[in-house]
């Protein structure tokens, strides 16, 4: 029986349309080599990309950019979520954001993206119970990126977080799928107490630029809040809330604000 002799470019189709691009990418803009080589087209398959920019990106003076894709490979090796999230944050940019025109932007230059695979990697270092570790990737993730994200924080999987400047996530804070975030978003506390103190954002939700919200509540599927809004209250599914401190100013909008983007409130 002949042998098939695939690549992962010949059955991976993400894999296959980021090397095209990247090959493409390198023909328009010969500087732009070095980066290109060695982020996408020195490696087989994406999550061998991501380990690498996740490495070059977090190394410092601390931890060797050699120990960093050691631990970032064996974590890809032994959960397959890692990858899986990682697909669905990339499309969940690719298809939320107007600035961004194919699949290489967020991988090379998207720091939400990166910041976001980079935390995957610090909570995977937490339920292995590697503690150190998972502190040591988040304070590097905070000096890099400027977001900070606690690597307990349970973050579910095609989050898109735009311009990602000064996101704060905290310990216990719970974020569902397909959430979309701008910049300045802080999911808080209150105080100093123990156990659950920070929130639950349930999957579809909106956060607008610079949205507070604090303490052991729940925003409902698919609702929005609204910039600058400080939420203190639970909210509803499918609502809108907006102020300091946020109210419930009327209806979502849409069947799902975090894909739509839309925040314009309505009259």
């Amino acid at each position: 029986m002949e042998k098939l002799n695939l690549r992962v470019q010949d059955i991976d189709p993400v894999w296959k349309k980021i090397s095209f691009e990247a090959e493409k990418a390198l023909k328009k803009e010969l500087f732009l080599g070095a980066l290109i080589h060695s982020s996408i087209l020195n490696h087989n398959c994406l999550d061998d990309c991501l380990s690498y920019r996740i490495s070059q990106k977090l190394a410092s003076g601390d931890m060797s950019e050699q120990s960093i894709r050691e631990l970032s490979d064996k974590a890809f090796s032994h959960d397959i979520s890692l990858s899986e999230s990682a697909r669905c944050d990339l499309m969940a940019v690719i298809q939320r954001d107007p600035a961004c025109h194919d699949f290489l932007q967020p991988i090379l230059y998207f720091k939400g993206f990166l910041a976001l695979q980079a935390y995957r990697l610090s909570h995977w270092l937490w339920q292995e119970k590697r503690f150190g570790l998972s502190y040591f990737i988040q304070s590097r993730v905070s000096e890099v990126f400027g977001i900070d994200i606690h690597p307990a924080a349970i973050v579910g999987k095609g989050i898109m977080i735009d311009h990602a400047h000064s996101i704060v996530i905290g310990e216990t804070a719970i974020v569902g799928n397909n959430v979309s975030m701008l910049h300045s978003v802080t999911l808080g506390g209150t105080g100093k107490g123990k156990g659950k103190r920070h929130p639950t954002i349930e999957d579809g939700v909106l956060l607008g630029a610079g949205a507070k919200v604090l303490g052991d509540i729940t925003i409902g599927h698919c609702s929005r809040v609204a910039a600058g809004s400080v939420v203190l209250k639970s909210v509803p599914a499918k609502k809108t809330v907006a102020g300091v401190p946020a109210k419930i100013v009327g209806e979502a909008g849409c069947s799902n604000p975090a894909i739509s983007m839309d925040q314009l409130l309505s009259n």
